[in-house]
């Protein structure tokens, strides 16, 4: 199976994205095709061995759209002869995407004809040197390339619509102008007949009909052609029946009845102009539906200081190969990632984990590209670029749920591919039934009702009410640190009412701290310094936590002279001279020591689920000390928010039901699944389901993955650099749980906001053909006048692309550090 992602020119409605979504599903091989309109792309799984891209391509223009394509040029270094040209031309057309690549072996050049988005200039970098040739790729690496697109489609809408409104504003003043003030209608008279202004509006509305609004009745045609009409056969049909009716009045008015015989090329001009100034704002508004991944892309660095023959050379960032040398001076962006070899300094990484205190960077540290270095200069080993870089990843993960469709767009999809031929046929029954019952002139009355009907019923806002809420949504969530990995994931993360989280290293920092120490015998900094340098020897994570406390108070650790291990019990070991031995009570039992004299203090420890740990010197009791896994900051405060959310809130852990209990009572948690296995915490989750309940389960993305994919939804919670955890369906790039509850808080604005999108499309139209075919007439002698039809229809589509930009502003309701150092990295808006 292959999949590929491209973008399509022309589409206009939800009845375009059904076309297209059939014409491809028709190709034999084709799994799946999902279609979707505020990003204008089709993404397509195929069996390639059944089915060729050029099939596919040529299946989207029979259905009468066009796929984006486009032609990207690459030097390529080290080509000898024509089999070096058949190599390269080879393996650039093995990418997915590629309609035809051409090498020519005199210039040094290639160039790949591909549909735009599907491949990327560092993907054909690379396939050119998998081959076993250099590639030379522009800095740009045409990153801007959508970006300018849509602003050519902007200006082109923006030159068509000044036409339109150039010749439809003397239109209206000749045509209408008499009725508001009659002293017009006389000095029109006087300069010149009735037939020579009747002439002129007919020379004025046929440009602005056939020239301004050439795009709808192509692309209408091509709908109708294809017996799958949408918004562009709505208006073609509308407008063309209102300047036909008035070429024949003016052309030969004996035809109609009497009274009948009236114009209406200004209503067909304006109708035009009007939808003209809809899909004008609605192009500019859809614009900014993509702020945020271009935002994340200008993170990006262009270029990277590589270290090449002993000096450093400055090259496109695509150039970067893993196991390059780079150097990073203050002030800069760090190219790509890798792991630092020489100098020290402190990187700005908000981006990522959102902390807004820079961080320390040394030898052996690691660096994300698109972070900022603040200070020094160090140099890096290359080991992730181009496409496996963090960044890119994040990039990728927003763009791949922008372009998903979620249950309810798939609803609104299937009807909107039934509702324009079943608003097509209410518009010929309202022709019918004025023509037969209504006043004199009755072909007047039935030809504007039909017009109305035709023009009010697009149902481009139902197409547009999803997909756009789902990209300013995702995006939104990036910028606050929140990864949703599929755009189903907002609408399911919205439903969820009860949320399990995993104990360690979720609700809790996941490494244990030593939280107490009591000396019976023995001055503290002695007993400690002595008790680490034995645990030193151990591997145990306790062993850990002690010898940390000690180095964190700059406590010398002195030599072991000898250790041994006692499974199951403890340690000892020779220290100085003294003997040491640690470990659980059972052990210090087993040595005959007795723990009386902190009996008591263990106990409460116990209570607080901490771990009790014993040390012995000579076989006398020296200490008792505490470890536990500390709860991490803010976890109570997030349990706290998810409650006033109205979710229910569950633990899962493998720990004692004692210890599980203690960390629950201490963030205020009220259900616990305590000693289970990893194994089995997909069961528990399962369990709940089963209760009726909708699961989001939070976790660390890595023991708990069979538990990520049970749940309803699946939220990966981790540092910065875990982002490409597979399991979860969100992932939280900072390791603060109030992320959930911001997640959580967005994904339900976004399904209101979708919800409110909806009501407003099909309300509006189910509210408003009744009105447009005349229903009120008979009641208040109201009969909708078409030019008002067409601008309510546009402002339909603008509203709704509107309302989702309105996310953009969405202010998270806990305040994280992934939240505050992104806003203070400007990232967000």
């Amino acid at each position: 199976m292959a999949e590929v992602s491209f973008r399509i020119g022309g589409m206009t409605c939800a009845s375009c994205v059904a076309r297209v979504e059939r014409a491809l599903r028709r190709r034999e091989g084709v799994e799946t095709a999902e279609v979707n309109l505020a990003t204008e792309r089709a993404r397509v799984a195929f069996d390639a061995r059944r089915v060729e891209l050029p099939e596919l391509v040529e299946a989207v223009r029979q259905a009468g759209y066009e796929p984006v394509v486009t032609r990207t040029e690459l030097g390529v270094k080290g080509m000898t002869c024509a089999a070096c040209v058949r190599r390269v031309e080879r393996a650039l057309g093995k990418l997915p995407g590629v309609l035809s690549a051409s090498v020519n072996l005199a210039t040094g050049r290639a160039t790949v004809e591909h549909l735009a988005d599907a491949v990327t200039p560092a993907a054909l970098g690379a396939a050119v040197r998998a081959a076993g040739y250099e590639p030379v790729l522009g800095a740009a690496a045409d990153a801007d390339r959508e970006q300018a697109e849509r602003e050519a489609e902007i200006r082109g809408l923006g030159r068509d619509l000044t036409a339109a409104a150039a010749l439809t504003v003397p239109l209206v003043l000749i045509a209408m102008g008499p009725l508001f003030f009659p002293a017009l209608g006389g000095l029109l008279e006087a300069v010149a007949p009735p037939a020579f202004w009747h002439g002129l509006e007919f020379l004025l509305a046929t440009p602005v009909l056939f020239g301004a609004g050439r795009r709808f009745f192509r692309s209408g045609w091509a709908e109708l052609r294809h017996a799958s009409p949408g918004m562009n056969s709505l208006v073609m049909l509308g407008t063309s029946a209102a300047w036909g009716y008035s070429v024949l009045a003016l052309a030969a008015p004996g035809l109609f009845p009497e009274g009948t015989a009236n114009l209406y090329f200004e209503a067909a001009a304006v109708i035009v102009t009007l939808i003209l100034l809809g899909r004008y704002l609605e192009a500019r508004a859809k614009g900014r539906t993509s702020e945020a991944i271009r935002r994340l892309m200008a993170l990006q660095a262009r270029t990277a200081r590589v270290l090449r023959g002993g000096e450093a050379v400055e090259v496109p960032v695509e150039e970067v190969l893993p196991g390059d040398l780079v150097v990073v001076r203050p002030g800069e962006r760090v190219p790509v990632d890798g792991t630092v070899t020489e100098g020290s300094s402190y990187v700005d990484e908000s981006m990522l984990s959102g902390e807004p205190v820079p961080v320390a960077k040394g030898p052996g540290d690691t660096v994300v590209g698109g972070t900022v270095n603040k200070t020094g200069s160090f140099t890096f080993r290359a080991e992730r670029v181009g496409a496996d870089t963090v960044l890119a990843q994040i990039i990728r993960m927003v763009e791949e749920a922008q372009a998903a469709k979620p249950p309810i767009q798939q609803l609104a999809d299937r009807i909107a591919g039934v509702f324009v031929p079943v608003v097509m046929v209410v518009a010929a029954l309202t022709f019918v039934i004025w023509l037969l019952v209504g006043p004199s002139p009755a072909l007047s009355y039935a030809f504007v009702a039909a017009v109305s009907v035709l023009l009010i019923a697009c149902p481009c806002a139902m197409g547009l009410a999803t997909p756009t809420a789902i990209m300013v949504g995702t995006g939104r969530g990036a910028e606050m640190g929140v990864l949703f990995r599929k755009g189903t994931a907002l609408e399911l993360l919205a439903r969820v009412d009860t949320v399990v989280l995993d104990k360690t290293g979720t609700v809790t920092r996941g490494r244990p701290e030593l939280t107490d120490l009591v000396v019976v015998e023995g001055e503290e900094a002695e007993v400690l310094r002595r008790v680490a340098a034995a645990e030193a020897r151990s591997e145990h994570p306790i062993a850990e936590a002690v010898v940390e406390a000690a180095r964190a108070r700059g406590l010398d650790l002195p030599e072991v002279a000898a250790f041994e291990a006692v499974p199951g019990y403890g340690i000892e070991a020779e220290v100085e001279g003294r003997r040491i031995q640690v470990g659980a009570d059972r052990y210090m039992a087993r040595l005959g020591i007795d723990l009386g004299p902190v009996a008591g203090r263990v106990e409460a420890w116990a209570d607080a689920a901490k771990t009790p740990l014993y040390a012995a010197v000579d076989g006398r009791l020296a200490a008792a000390l505490a470890v536990a896994d500390p709860v991490k900051e803010g976890s109570r405060e997030a349990v706290e928010a998810l409650h006033r959310l109205g979710l229910a809130v569950a633990m899962v852990t493998g720990d004692h039901r004692r210890t599980a209990e203690a960390v629950a009572r201490a963030v205020g948690i009220e259900r616990v699944m305590a000693e289970v296995l990893p194994e089995h915490k997909a069961e528990e989750v399962r369990r709940l389901q089963a209760e009726g309940r909708r699961v989001a389960f939070v976790g660390d993305g890595i023991n708990d993955a069979p538990a990520l994919a049970q749940a309803d939804v699946g939220v990966a919670i981790g540092t910065g650099t875990d982002v490409a955890i597979e399991a979860g369906d969100v992932i939280l790039m900072s390791g603060d749980l109030r992320g959930i509850v911001n997640a959580v808080a967005l994904a339900r604005r976004t399904l209101r906001t979708i919800r409110l999108n909806f009501f407003w499309a099909y309300a509006y139209n189910v509210a408003l053909i009744p009105v447009a075919a005349g229903a009120l007439y008979p009641l208040l002698g109201v009969l909708l006048n078409p030019m008002l039809a067409a601008a309510a229809m546009s402002l339909s589509s603008v509203f709704v692309v509107t309302n989702s930009l309105r996310l953009r502003r969405f202010r998270p309701p806990a305040a994280t550090h992934a939240g505050a150092g992104t806003e203070a990295q400007g990232v967000a808006a």
